[in-house]
């Protein structure tokens, strides 16, 4: 699937749902936010969470009082619904339509203090697009920052919305990310999609040495 098919995926699936009703749609992101905790951060922290979709996890930084929160998707359809729920409260974040293997206005951010990836890196199947993903990873996360990852596990589905998948434990990961960054914390979730179903997470908690 090319990119531009790949970004007509995705507004095609925001815009024929509500957002409760996608398959990766969570109540909370508490799994995330446990993580996040443990990485201390002061409230102004830059906080990058990448293929942020509409989740609910930016209210709930926004909540806890950071207010310089950064959510990037590949579709524009995805983040108009993010900012229509956040209302007057979007002054604490900014929006930025682009791909992460492909990164355009991401080339010119800033350094971060956290990169947040939640259902993301399994879509990249090919080698050139995890290259991409994760030498833009390694280009915006700063010195001592942190990199949280939750993705299919090994024991996870073989397809999302329809797409293949690329599954991951935290071996491949550490082999991914290289010797820079050190491993703090990984666990398995098992995530129940709205329709009841479920799917087999791990998540990692990195932090830039």
């Amino acid at each position: 699937m090319s990119q531009t098919d790949l970004k007509d995926h995705w507004n095609k699936a925001y815009k024929l749902k509500d957002i409760e009703e996608l398959g990766w749609y969570e109540a909370s992101a508490k799994p995330s936010l446990d993580l996040i905790n443990k990485c201390n951060l002061d409230k102004n922290a830059s906080i990058l969470n990448v293929g942020s979709g509409a989740t609910i996890l930016v209210d709930e930084l926004i909540a806890m009082g950071f207010d310089n929160v950064i959510a990037t998707d590949i579709s524009e359809n995805a983040l108009d619904k993010l900012k229509t729920r956040l209302n007057d409260k979007t002054g604490q974040t900014r929006f930025i339509v682009d791909d992460l293997t492909n990164p355009v206005k991401l080339n010119h951010l800033e350094p971060v203090d956290l990169w947040h990836d939640r259902a993301v890196l399994h879509f990249f199947n090919k080698k050139e697009d995890q290259d991409a993903y994760f030498d833009l990873l390694k280009k915006l996360v700063k010195q001592k920052g942190y990199v949280i990852i939750a993705t299919f596990n090994l024991n996870g589905a073989l397809k999302c919305s329809g797409l293949p998948v690329h599954r991951y434990d935290e071996n491949m990961l550490k082999e991914k990310l290289g010797s820079d960054f050190m491993l703090i914390e990984q666990f398995d979730f098992t995530f129940t999609m709205p329709s009841g179903d479920t799917r087999e997470y791990i998540y990692t908690l990195f932090n830039r040495k």
